[in-house]
């Protein structure tokens, strides 16, 4: 198990659930890397977690590029980084016959592929730790495919296997994998028709707040996969 100190790296820290997570972590970190591309909202993050003890480094990337990957792996090489958070993701509310190319290709980029190649980048870096975690935040449509939600579970999807094979190459190292599945949300990320049918449905919805306490509670005892909302979960990692 990884212990604290952190020297994290946290994707998407502007978000409802990053910036959440960021509230929640920050306590145990030495160093905490905040990764985006809207740096209002990062500083807005950065201002929330300041304290003493911690340094906290703001990196406007869009990961879905190689230069944003090169940018984080830039400022990652200056810590021994021990946690990372790939938490960054996006999303849009739509029947899969009405939505456009570019749409799709950018949900798979930034949810599946993106968090990929960035675990790519900072694998050896990680690998130096005696110990270090790595967190996939996806969801639980990463195990229930929904109407409305085609691209969304399909990158959701990809992004448990390549948990799960990743762990398996990566079962005799220092590194372990996990996967973290919130259900529906109350964040940005859920348009207004998202939210009204879920609604229509009694589908529960957490605070983001609820969500980064339980990813910490993950951290505290790590199982392969935590599944919010259901009370299956796998054996301890």
């Amino acid at each position: 198990m990884t212990s604290p100190p952190y020297f994290a790296v946290l994707t998407g820290g502007g978000g409802g659930i990053g910036a959440a997570i960021a509230q929640a972590i920050a306590p145990q970190c030495a160093v905490l890397l905040l990764v985006g591309r809207d740096a209002a909202r990062l500083a807005a993050t950065a201002r929330a977690v300041e304290r003493p003890g911690l340094a906290c480094h703001v990196v406007l990337a869009d990961l879905a590029t190689a230069a944003g990957r090169d940018a984080v792996a830039q400022a990652a090489s200056g810590f021994d980084i021990n946690l990372l958070i790939n938490n960054a993701g996006t999303s849009e509310f739509a029947w899969f016959a009405d939505q456009s190319e570019a749409s799709v290709e950018r949900i798979l980029e930034v949810n599946a592929l993106a968090p990929m190649l960035l675990t790519q980048r900072l694998l050896p870096q990680l690998q130096r730790r005696r110990s270090a975690t790595i967190v996939n935040v996806g969801s639980i449509f990463g195990y229930l495919g929904y109407p409305g939600c085609a691209s969304y579970s399909a990158s959701k999807f990809a992004l448990r296997g390549f948990t799960e094979a990743l762990r398996r190459e990566l079962a005799d190292g220092p590194v372990r994998v996990l996967y973290f599945a919130p259900r529906a949300t109350r964040t940005a990320l859920n348009d207004d028709a998202l939210t009204a049918l879920n609604a229509e449905l009694g589908t529960a919805m957490d605070a983001p707040a609820k969500v980064a306490g339980e990813l910490v509670a993950l951290l505290r005892r790590p199982v392969r996969e935590r599944l919010l909302g259901c009370p299956r979960s796998s054996s301890p990692a």
